[in-house]
Parts: C-alpha cells; structure tokens; sequence
C-alpha cells in the first residue's frame, strides 16, 4: 500500500510537474514569440530609416548638389566687379591734366534695415536700440568723417527715405568707408572712382570730363566714361576694360571681406594714357591772358591758339570762358562748348593773307609792285569801303596788306579770279574740318561756287561771307610759315599702353598750299603790318611787334550779324590778329578772336597788344633765338 501509494504519488506529482513545464514552455513560447517580433520591427524600421535616409543621401549628392553647393557659396564667397583703372592724360612733358583715384559710395537697404531693427528693439527692448538711434548714430559719424561730402541733415533726411534703397555719400576714401562700416555693418559699400583735375580750369576745354556712369544694363561697365572733350572722344582708349573676382566675406556680410580670400576670375585691364601735344604752362598762361584781355576790351568773350609753325603741334588752345570740371556748379552748357574749334566766325582781314598768297604766286604782283587805290570800289550792286577815308592813293602790293586796304585787296582779287581764289581757299583749309583729333569740329562755311551772286566775290576776299574757326586760322598762317606745306594740326601726340609700350598717334596729313619761295615773299610781305614807321607808312598792329624779332601777322576786323536787325553791324564785330614769330626762321603761330569788344577801347579795337604778350612769353619761355636783324622798314603807300 505504502508503495503502491508512494507510485500513485509519484505519478501524480510527475503528472503536476508535465502540465506545469508544459504551461512555462507554452508561456514561454508565446512570451519569446513578443520578443521576436518586437527585435523584428524595430529592425523593419531602422531599414526603413537607412532606406529614406539613403535615398536622401542620393538626391542631394547627386541630384541637388550643384544647387546646394551653389547656395552654400553664396552664403560664404561673393562675386565681385573690379572697376578697370582709367588712363590718364598728361600734358607733352607728362604733367597730369586728369586721373582717377579709387573712392567708395556707401547705400542702405532701408526696407531690410527697418526689419532687422524692428526685430531687434522687440527682442531686447531693455537694450534701447531702434532704428531711430541706429541712423542717427550713423548719420553722425558719416558727417563726422566726410564733413566735406555731406551733413548730419543730409544723411538724416536719406536714411528716412520712403523707399527701399538709398545712396548715402559718393566718393568716400577707402579706409574712411572702412571705418564706417566696421560701425554699421548694414551700410553697404561700392567700389568706384573719381576724376581727378589737378588744373581745376586747366585745359578744361580739351579735356572734358568724365563721371561715374551706371546707365548701362550691363553692371560690370558701370565705371568712368567721358561726357564732354577728349574723356569723351577717346573713352575707348581711356576706359579699359572691367574684370571679376571672388571674395570671401565674414559672418554672411557682404561689406565685410576676408582678407587674402581674394580669387581673380578676369583680371581688369587698366585704360591706356593720352600724351597730349599741350604744354600746361603755356596753356595756363594763355588762359591768364585771354580772360583778362576779353576783361579789359570788355567782349563777350574770346579764344586764341599757339601751335608749332613745322608740325602744327597745339601747344595751347584756350576759351576766355571755360568751367571748372572738379566743381558741378560750374559746369553749365554754355560754358561746356569748346570754341577754338566748334564755332566758326567771319575773320574779317586775316583772310586777305588768300588773296596775298594767289597775287604772288601768280605773279599778278611783287611786294613792291603799285596799285592804284581809290577809297572805294563798286562790285556789283554794292560799294566797298577802305576803313579809312581816302582819295586815290598809290600802294605797294606790300602796302595794301600792311594798312589793310579792302579796295586794293579786292582789286587784286579781281585779277586773281573766283576760280583761282576759291580753289586756294580750299587748299588753306578752310570750309572742311582740320582733323585736330577734337569732337564738334565745325567746317566752318565757305558758299558753294554754284550759289554765289554777283557780290559775293566782293565780300569773300576781305573775310566776310564766310566763316572759320580760331583754329582754322591760324592753320593758314602755319602752311605761310612752313614754306607753303600745310600740315593738320593735332592735339594728342601718342597713347602709353597698358603695358608700357607707346603708340604714336597717326601722322598729319599735309597739302602743299604754295611753293616755299611764293611763302617766303609773303611772309616777309607781312611783316610790314607790324611796322612802325612815320604815316603813312605805319602797319595796322606795330602794338603787336616784340623787340628782337621779326614778327608777321595780319589783323582783321570781321562785322557780326546783328541779331535784331539781321544785317550787319555797325558795332559788332569780330576783332582778329594772326601771327608769325619769328617771321624769319618760324617757330610758332598764334591765332587770336576777340567777340565783340568794344572797339572805342584802346584793348577792343585791336588784338595786336594780346599778341604782342603771348610772343613776349613764348620767346623767354623757349629761349627763341632772337632774329637776324630787325625788319627792314617798307614803303606802303608812295606819294
């Protein structure tokens, strides 16, 4: 029983011990399956995850990143335009007439100023910083670095602009803007230049003036370029040519570049320097005295020329009136016109030196061959006066020059013919442009042969009826100085390249007007004008004769138009004087136009006295060797 017992509770405890192992392996199962199936899916997700994260990965190495690397090179490097340097223009003995000089404009965006500023005074109100305080800091210390660009108000009143963008200040020195914005970093920062004119009225006329232009959609040539004179006319050569580089700028601002992060896509290419045939001194001087004898004789206004008698080189081109190219309240139209060259004028009997020329060539006449003068002369249906009363008299042809007789001029341009007379005219210059190289060069006007009435050929010969420029002029006395060969006068000798090198500019044209011996009579003939000797044997213009030297020349005394009455003046008129020195052995020629003077004046009824203190600093300033010997004194009218 014990046994059997013992068996049976065996067996049954056995029987507990299956179910219950049983249940756990059960439980078990069913509690590892949990496990699994958890171990399972965080597994599906972190596949899931590397899968997206993969495919990211692919799209912005290979499908987004130039775009992406784009954008990031943005934030940290900016593209910039380098201004090419302008080229200079320098006198012939390298004086600077202009040049540039690297300066800053500094702007705002005043929209994004507002924002940030707004942003700013609600995030920390306590700071007391608002964009009231911030411009008015700035506009302080912008007043406070360039007083002599801009004021307090100024800057005030464009900082509170109503618009989204303002310029503030031009023409900032580098390391002044430097300053500012290392202050307030919001003000932005532009790379220009100035023009420079160390001569403030210096030459103004021929040089012209250049500012920064930004009136080209294309912003790499935002630079300097001419607007009026040579800076215009030769932009091309002055200006250069703009390059690119990328800078790296710190903190995401624009202002502020990382030093030597520098990168030069294309390098600027610097303009190249004009080498004017101008001597600054001489130019200065011709200025000086202009404007004051134009004062003195009391015109409207007055220019002159001094250029060399074998090459035509211009030495000095002056306008009584000009404007000052460093000071904008000076720079007006009327004063933007460059007259030597732009606006021509009946000569009066400077232009008689035509009928001179034709007479000797021809061998109508010799210097010392007579004529019969009377006081005046019919051509046509109009009478020509002498400008002094006279009965008949006898004249050397030297003599009719030298006392500026119109009756004798004309009676000798008769025999001459309109033929002969027109075509020498032409081979002088004048009705055609002298290709001096400036812009606005007028022709002047010589009538066209077909439209000539039956008087013209009375007014032609003795300077009216036609016109021509100061220039032009004395192009006419320089081919009578260069036995005969006129050259084309020019005002730019060469252009300095970039790289050094220079490049001459073209060589003049030249037309032989004359032979040298047919020049040389005339020449001599005119020095006669500039005699002085007992009456009647005294020249119109001895005032004009310089101790030493022999001196031709001519005057002239041109009627203006009235402008109300359309006729001519009988008080308006176009003083003249063209001149030789020395008459011997020619180094110079000066042309001088006074507009208008009051001829009652001593200094208004003739220009001889300006030329006679031109000739004076021209021979000191180039040691001309003094003549020869003096002129011989010549008979001009005889009985």
């Amino acid at each position: 029983m014990a046994a059997g017992g013992n068996s049976r509770s065996r067996a049954a405890g056995s029987a507990r011990r299956t179910y219950a192992a049983g249940t756990r392996r059960a439980v078990a199962k069913r509690g590892n399956g949990g496990q699994r199936s958890r171990f399972s899916a965080v597994r599906i997700m972190l596949v899931v995850l590397m899968v997206v994260a993969g495919a990211k990965l692919v799209q912005v190495q290979w499908f987004e990143a130039p775009t992406l690397s784009a954008a990031a090179e943005r934030q940290r490097t900016l593209t910039i335009d380098i201004p090419a340097q302008r080229g200079s223009i320098v006198d012939r003995n390298g004086a600077k007439l202009a040049f540039s000089v690297e300066t800053r404009t500094l702007s705002v965006n005043l929209r994004a100023l507002h924002k940030s500023m707004d942003e700013y005074a609600k995030k920390y109100p306590d700071k007391g910083r608002n964009f009231e305080t911030e411009v008015a800091g700035a506009a302080k210390l912008i007043a406070q670095k360039v007083p002599h660009l801009t004021t307090e108000a100024e800057q005030l009143a464009l900082l509170h602009k109503q618009q989204s963008f303002t310029y503030l200040v031009d023409n900032v020195e580098p390391s002044v803007a430097d300053q500012i914005v290392k202050k307030y970093a919001w003000i932005s920062v532009e790379k220009r230049a100035k023009r420079e004119y160390p001569g403030d009225t210096l030459a103004s006329n021929i040089v012209g003036l250049s500012n920064w232009r930004m009136d080209d959609p294309d912003v790499s040539k935002h630079n300097l370029h001419g607007v009026i004179g040579l800076e215009k006319s030769r932009d091309a050569d002055l200006a250069g040519t703009p390059g690119r580089e990328i800078v790296n700028t710190q903190n995401g601002n624009d202002n502020l570049y990382l030093p030597g992060t520098e990168h030069v896509l294309n390098a600027a290419v610097p303009g190249s320097d004009l080498e004017l045939t101008i001597d600054s001194d001489l130019q200065f001087e011709l200025q000086r005295q202009l404007s004051d004898y134009v004062s003195k004789s009391n015109a409207k206004g007055g220019q002159a020329v001094i250029m060399d008698a074998k090459t035509s080189e211009v030495y000095a081109l002056a306008d009584a009136s000009t404007f000052n190219p460093n000071d904008p309240s000076t720079i007006k139209d009327d004063l933007l016109n460059n007259r030597p060259v732009t606006t021509p004028y009946e000569p009066g009997s400077v232009n008689k030196v035509v009928t001179a020329t034709a007479a000797i060539d021809d061998k109508i006449a010799t210097p010392t061959s007579t004529l019969e003068v009377p006081g005046s002369i019919k051509i046509a249906d109009r009478t020509v006066h002498d400008a002094w009363v006279h009965g008949t008299q006898t004249f050397t042809t030297t003599g009719v020059f030298a006392k500026s007789s119109n009756v004798g001029t004309l009676e000798l341009a008769q025999q001459v013919g309109p033929d002969r007379y027109l075509a020498l005219l032409k081979k002088f210059g004048i009705g055609q442009k002298t290709g001096i190289g400036l812009p606005g060069e007028s022709s002047g006007y010589v009538p066209p042969r077909k439209d000539w009435s039956a008087s013209t050929f009375g007014n032609l010969p003795i300077g009216q009826g036609l016109s021509m420029t100061v220039v032009q002029m004395a192009g006419m006395y320089q081919a009578i100085a260069n036995d005969g060969l006129r050259v084309e006068p020019r005002i730019v000798k060469a252009k300095k390249n970039p790289d050094g090198t220079v490049t001459p500019e073209a060589p003049p044209k030249t037309e032989r007007v004359v032979s040298p011996e047919t020049a040389k009579t005339v020449r001599d003939m005119l020095r006669s004008v500039v005699q002085n000797a007992k009456s009647p044997n005294s020249g119109t213009a001895p005032s004009a004769g310089l101790e030493g030297y022999q001196v031709s020349g001519k005057t002239g005394t041109g009627q203006q138009i009235d402008p109300r009455t359309k006729a001519y003046s009988s008080s308006l008129a176009n003083i003249t004087f063209a001149g030789i020195l020395p008459a011997d052995h020619p180094r110079f020629v000066v042309g001088i136009r006074l507009d208008a003077p009051d001829t009652t004046l001593p200094a208004g009824h003739s220009a001889g006295p300006l030329f006679h203190s031109i000739a004076s600093y021209l021979s000191q300033r180039y040691q001309i060797p003094l003549s020869d010997g003096p002129s011989p004194v010549v008979p001009l009218v005889v009985g």
